[in-house]
């Protein structure tokens, strides 16, 4: 659903297709303890697609919005400001959610309170949101002169209705380059997120009251660190460092930092959990840099496409996140055999070598010229002229 969400964020209101999204999204958490209590492990899997569904238009929609109300001086900060809320989501939930499972009140009451809180933010939103700066209720005239002439002088406006150029895109290769990068955060990424607690329990023996605490850790660190790194990101842009090799130099940290920490967590005896620990923190908190890096690169090739792009290249991701804990439990077949766990480990420090080296070469950091559709249909104007010209 992420393609066509990013679609829809060029033709009908962002703000709206969000809202609605998160608050069904919602709803189908608040029915899940029903569905498995009524009518089995099918309705289950209605609910658990139903939440994917919906949960499609989450990026594409932050991405457009970001694209249309950040300031590109400030555009680490503050789309590291939003996407780092998935962190500090992933940190709330794990040691909650671990001491909501093993309490009387059971399983269930996870649904119940993050779907609530999903279905309610998404009304909030829905009153609250705008699109852009210009149709929100109470924003000051001077904060919205200041963000939508810095978006103007970034990248001009243009009177040329919006048409997404799929062709340009697709073959554009830095968006190729992003697409890769993106496909090696995902693997590294969720590999980490849904076998850390395996990992945890079975080799190091945590419990799931303390398991969902110690998972927590590396993604606290993440957050933490995601501030100072956005922030040391926009400084160098006003130092006159170039976007392009600001944008790679925090990738590589974010990718080459963690490949090395997994590399080394295959060689540290298990005997001893505190090493373990740490350095699946450095692995996890290292990856902090990806939000000043790949991530909002989309928006740096093209502000007006931004949303689109990221559908597209999340989209391909998410695959490989679902193929990723496959592959995983494929090659650990026995979860206390610490040989097998090390294999995994080091399979994706290569994706996240291999994912940010092709980044390093071919990525960009400059707005491409098919984000201006004018540029786009003089483009197919002059192919035109050229085919006829050589039929003639």
């Amino acid at each position: 659903m992420q393609i066509p969400s990013g679609y829809i964020t060029t033709i009908w209101s962002t703000q709206k297709l969000l809202s609605l999204g998160m608050f069904f999204c919602g709803i189908f958490s608040l029915l899940m303890h029903v569905a498995a209590h009524f009518c089995g492990i099918s309705a289950v899997y209605v609910c658990r697609v139903g939440m994917g569904v919906c949960q499609g238009c989450l990026l594409p929609s932050v991405h457009t919005l970001l694209s249309k109300w950040v300031p590109p001086s400030e555009r680490a900060r503050l789309a590291t400001f939003a996407y780092a809320g998935a962190q500090f989501g992933t940190v709330v939930a794990l040691p909650i959610s671990g001491f909501l499972a093993a309490s009387s009140i059971g399983w269930p009451s996870i649904f119940y309170i993050f779907g609530g809180i999903a279905v309610l933010w998404g009304i909030a939103f829905f009153i609250f949101g705008s699109d852009t700066p210009s149709t929100h209720s109470s924003i000051s005239i001077e904060e919205k002169t200041y963000i939508e002439n810095s978006l103007h002088i970034a990248s001009p406006k243009t009177e040329e209705k919006l048409q997404t150029p799929w062709k340009e895109i697709m073959t554009s290769t830095p968006m190729w380059a992003l697409i890769i990068v993106h496909c090696g955060q995902n693997w590294g990424y969720w590999t980490l997120l849904t076998e850390m607690p395996t990992y945890l329990n079975s080799v190091l023996g945590f419990d799931i009251e303390k398991n969902g605490g110690i998972s927590a850790l590396p993604y606290l660190v993440m957050w933490m660190l995601s501030f100072p790194a956005s922030w040391l990101s926009d400084y160098a842009l006003k130092k006159g460092f170039s976007r392009a090799i600001i944008r790679k130099f925090s990738n590589t940290i974010a990718h080459w930092g963690p490949a090395i920490a997994l590399i080394v967590l295959g060689f540290v005896p298990t005997n001893d959990p505190l090493w373990t620990v740490i350095i699946l923190i450095v692995a996890v908190g290292l990856n902090a840099g990806s939000l000043c890096g790949y991530q909002i690169n989309h928006i740096d090739l093209s502000p007006n496409y931004a949303g689109t792009m990221m559908s597209i290249t999340n989209c391909i991701a998410s695959v490989i996140a679902i193929i990723a804990p496959i592959i995983c439990g494929e090659i650990v077949t026995d979860l206390s055999d610490e040989s097998q766990w090390s294999i995994v480990f080091y399979v994706s420090a290569g994706i996240y070598f291999v994912g940010n080296l092709i980044f390093l070469i071919w990525g960009k950091g400059e707005v491409q010229w098919w984000n201006d559709p004018k540029a786009v249909k003089d483009s197919k104007e002059k192919n035109v002229v050229l085919d006829r010209y050589t039929t003639k």
